[in-house]
């Protein structure tokens, strides 16, 4: 990654939302580092609120995130549960702006597109690409599924739910019946 078309990419989404820039202009001078194996990312906030790459691996931080490489497809989609295993460390208020930033912050493509396509065709555009999107996510649930009850059903290769409560079930039970068999045998041998 390189650290200039990254921030010229940050920047235009954050000049994009207008209120991103507003708040963080407040947090003006400060710099963040993003870790994301083998890569390491520095940017400072300038006083308008855009962020300049930073290219000195050296250079302070004052707040520092820790992203694994694992993470970012589930970053890229907002998923809650992968926000929690960022690891972050420094400044309190800029990494809670950053983490509001990353879940709040969207591109509006059909902005970007209408200077290309004009307004109506670039509305059309996005619109088509959002439920092409959704009918596509809906046929990897359905197909997901249809698997999932076929190798439950029809060639049982993984176990159904209630099968694996009732298996967990029943190892508990055995265990504490072995427990209590070993505290009898015990009671006869001790004197």
């Amino acid at each position: 990654m390189v650290p200039g078309p990254t921030a010229a990419i940050i920047n235009h989404l954050l000049v994009q939302s207008g209120w991103a820039l507003q708040r963080l202009a407040v947090h003006a001078g400060k710099t963040a580092r993003f870790n994301v194996a083998p890569f390491s990312i520095a940017y400072t906030v300038q006083l308008d609120g855009r962020l300049v790459a930073v290219t000195s691996d050296d250079a302070d931080a004052d707040a520092t995130c820790t992203i694994p490489p694992s993470l970012l497809p589930r970053l890229a989609v907002h998923d809650e549960t992968a926000f929690a295993q960022i690891e972050g460390r420094g400044d309190a208020a800029l990494l809670a702006e950053i983490f509001y930033l990353s879940r709040h912050l969207s591109w509006d493509a059909a902005e970007d597109l209408s200077r290309v396509t004009g307004d109506i065709a670039a509305e059309r555009i996005v619109q088509y690409a959002k439920v092409s999107k959704k009918h596509a996510q809906d046929a990897v649930l359905n197909f997901s599924q249809a698997l999932a009850e076929y190798w439950t059903e029809e060639r049982p290769l993984i176990a159904k739910a209630t099968h694996v409560t009732d298996f967990v079930q029943q190892v508990d039970g055995l265990r504490d019946n072995v427990a209590r068999l070993e505290q009898r045998i015990n009671r006869l041998f001790v004197p």
